[in-house]
């Protein structure tokens, strides 16, 4: 049993305020594997303390030498790539060989990005040649407090705190109970690389009490989430009171539209991507829209794709998917396969229960329902696990409306070999991000959501925009 019961508070390990232990579930054997300490408001409190106290000296670091640092950190972070891994692998139940290339490739992924993005960024311009005595400062938005989910761990946290550091934010981490342990060794790496006392802190907990108390606490001047839509609600009108900045990445519920010129692999594609990290991704493609002409035919093959997608402990290698996060997950996506079934959709794969050879654990059976409107539960909703929902369209401008009709607008995706199309329909999606023909988002772009997946943009230039303040200054003198 791996103890984790202190918090990284003003660059040193301390115990708790008072007792309060958590256990972290295994989710590949439903058997505890860690506890640690969730923190309590005086927790929380001595950590805001720390980071408003590193503040000044902090923002008043050249930003060469913050970004020198973030070099730094990203050496010790490969160092110990394999722990980051084996402890997302335990905690949140991620194969541990798509542990050790998605999960922790992602963190030096997002550290290299802005380091890249920062060393080409003007923090201190000239408003223009017609006025030459105005300049336009970038400087820190000040406290930030990163909340930070289970189910990409590591891709979140960076993201958060390479951007806040290089900005010259303070931080206060609390990332979620169930996958405490990634963040702890983060921590740890933080330290080892040479960040300032007060720079960086973690403190665990709960989104009740740490994740509270960071949203409405008046010293904090940013809070950067990344979870569910309904915690961002309650974080927004937490914040309001102190009118603090609140940047959002929420949920989403993606639509994939698959034109008739479609390539012959798009099907598989949509699919494999759907059941990557076992369906636990705010970007998945989990509405597949499919034009009639090649409907049955991509019915048929999302069928045979999905009942070959084998399931297995998080700890074995090979290319599987693993376990969802824990017993609530589960029994969540029990329920909306459940209701799919009863409002009428067509279960062509998978189905509730777990797979077959699997009596623990919290599988799931990689599910694929055909025939679904769009006003469907499973078509409405962000199931979070391993489930596809076809839905048929005849014209361009019908799967326009469909993919749209839905309260998310966070990544949509088309398929089609005609260009003009493509272009057309990236333009009329309502998301913060549309990928055509499997061709993913290159180093630097831009992560971020419409509507209720949340405000902001996480991840290069503009993750580095998030946590910067913008100061005009008239009058500025020749020095």
């Amino acid at each position: 049993m791996i103890e984790k019961r202190n918090f990284y508070i003003n660059g040193t390990w301390v115990a708790p305020s008072a007792p309060n232990d958590f256990e972290v579930i295994n989710p590949s054997t439903e058997e505890p594997c860690a506890v640690i300490s969730l923190g309590a408001q005086a927790d929380t409190d001595a950590a805001v303390a720390a980071a408003k106290a590193a503040l000044p000296g902090w923002m008043a670091t050249p930003v060469e030498e913050r970004i020198a640092l973030v070099e730094k950190l990203i050496d010790f972070y490969q160092s110990r790539s394999e722990d980051l891994a084996q402890a997302m692998s335990l905690e949140m139940g991620a194969p541990i060989d798509m542990a050790r290339t998605q999960q922790s490739g992602a963190g030096v992924y997002h550290l290299a990005n802005f380091v890249r993005a920062a060393k080409s960024f003007q923090f201190d311009r000239p408003l223009g040649d017609h006025a030459p005595n105005d300049r336009i400062i970038y400087e820190a938005v000040g406290v930030a407090a990163l909340i930070t989910p289970w189910n990409w761990p590591m891709n979140q946290i960076t993201l958060k705190v390479g951007a806040a550091a290089i900005a010259g934010c303070t931080m206060v981490l609390k990332p979620s109970e169930q996958s405490p342990l990634n963040a702890m060794i983060f921590a740890e790496m933080m330290d080892e690389a040479g960040f300032p006392a007060g720079v960086f802190n973690l403190v665990n907990g709960d989104g009740v009490g740490v994740g509270s108390r960071l949203s409405a606490h008046p010293d904090v001047d940013m809070v950067s989430f990344t979870g569910s839509t309904r915690a961002g609600t309650a974080i927004s009108k937490s914040a309001a009171d102190t009118l603090k900045k609140v940047h959002l990445e929420l949920g989403g519920k993606g639509a994939n539209v698959v034109f008739a010129d479609a390539d012959e692999k798009a099907v598989k594609r949509g699919v494999l991507h759907m059941m990557n990290n076992t369906g636990q991704s705010c970007n998945a493609p989990s509405r597949m829209l499919v034009q009639r002409p090649i409907y049955d035919q991509a019915v048929e093959t999302a069928a045979e794709v999905a009942n070959v997608v084998s399931v297995g402990s998080a700890q074995e290698e090979g290319r599987h998917i693993g376990p969802v996060v824990n017993e609530v997950q589960w029994t969540k996506i029990q329920d909306l396969i459940q209701k799919g079934i009863d409002e009428g959709a067509r279960l062509v794969a998978g189905g509730t229960g777990r797979p077959e050879g699997l009596n623990k654990g919290y599988y799931v059976r990689p599910t694929v329902f055909a025939d679904a409107n769009n006003q469907m539960t499973i078509a409405r909703e962000e199931i979070f696990g391993p489930v596809l929902t076809m839905i048929p369209f005849d014209t361009e401008e019908e799967a326009v409306e469909i993919a749209n009709d839905t309260p998310y607008g966070l990544t949509n995706y088309v398929q089609t070999q005609d260009g003009a199309r493509a272009n057309r329909m990236a333009r009329v999606l309502r998301s913060g991000m549309v990928e055509m023909n499997g061709q993913s988002r290159n180093a630097g772009s831009p992560f971020g959501g419409m509507k209720q997946s949340g405000n902001g943009r996480e991840g290069g230039l503009w993750g580095l925009e998030d946590f910067l303040e913008v100061k005009a200054v008239g009058g500025w003198a020749a020095e």
